[in-house]
């Protein structure tokens, strides 16, 4: 199978999501060729990576992440909840989460919001990317395309990609007129009908989020260039060499 790993937020089957412990993990499995990631902001405008909108998750802490400023954030312990032996861990920023992988892994780059949560995170988020010159070894996902359309204002360079749970009839449309190059899809949802079809219009297609071999094995066979999200990669190399 030619299909490629992405480490879902590191290797966090192992180590607290989203955190430097877990994209370490992720950079030592010589499989990873991609690491998924979720981006917010801070109170004072710090891009970090967090998955939820609240602390009460991953962290020791309480509340929504917006109210927080990085100051406090850093301060959190973000690896207790997985286990004893990540206890301190902290959260990372996206400036030192890009600067550990620059160079070893390609970034899928989730940019975590709702509404106008999060005035201006996608200058943020380009901007760091230009700090690294990364702007061809990462995609900038949503689940929202008002962000994506915002972010091809701000940076024609870099690639974006459409996030979604379901199949409607339309969807390869709405990615064209998107001008997305990347669809991130429940692996529920794929066919190979689909894949076919994305492979055609040069849209790369990651399934998310399998962490069973009999799924993997599934999923790739649908099609060779499709991206294979796990939280275990050691599940995938196990069933996919």
């Amino acid at each position: 199978m030619n299909n490629l790993c992405v480490a879902h937020r590191g290797f966090s089957g192992k180590a607290p999501e989203n955190t430097m412990a877990a994209m370490h993990m992720a950079m030592q499995n010589p499989y990873v060729q991609w690491v998924e990631v979720d981006v917010q902001l801070s109170k004072d405008g710090v891009p970090l990576l967090i998955h939820d909108f609240t602390l009460n998750r991953t962290t020791n802490g309480r509340g929504p992440v917006r109210e927080k400023t990085w100051a406090e954030l850093k301060r959190l312990d973000a690896g207790s909840w997985k286990s004893e032996q990540f206890k301190g861990e902290r959260l990372i920023t996206l400036d030192e989460f890009l600067k550990a992988v620059c160079g070893r892994l390609r970034a899928n780059i989730e940019i975590k919001t709702q509404g106008n949560m999060y005035p201006g995170i996608e200058e943020k988020v380009v901007a760091a990317i230009k700090r690294h010159q990364m702007e061809h070894d990462v995609v900038l996902t949503s689940f929202e395309p008002r962000i994506l359309a915002k972010i091809r204002e701000v940076a024609r360079g870099i690639r974006t990609g459409l996030i979604i749970e379901g199949k409607p009839k339309d969807l390869l449309l709405r990615l064209q007129l998107l001008r997305c190059s990347f669809l991130s899809i429940s692996h529920r949802y794929l066919s190979k009908e689909l894949a076919s079809r994305a492979a055609k219009l040069g849209i790369s297609v990651m399934a998310w989020t399998i962490d069973d071999a009999r799924t993997m094995r599934r999923v790739a066979a649908l099609h060779e260039d499709i991206l294979i999200c796990t939280n275990r990669p050691d599940i995938w190399q196990d069933a996919m060499i």
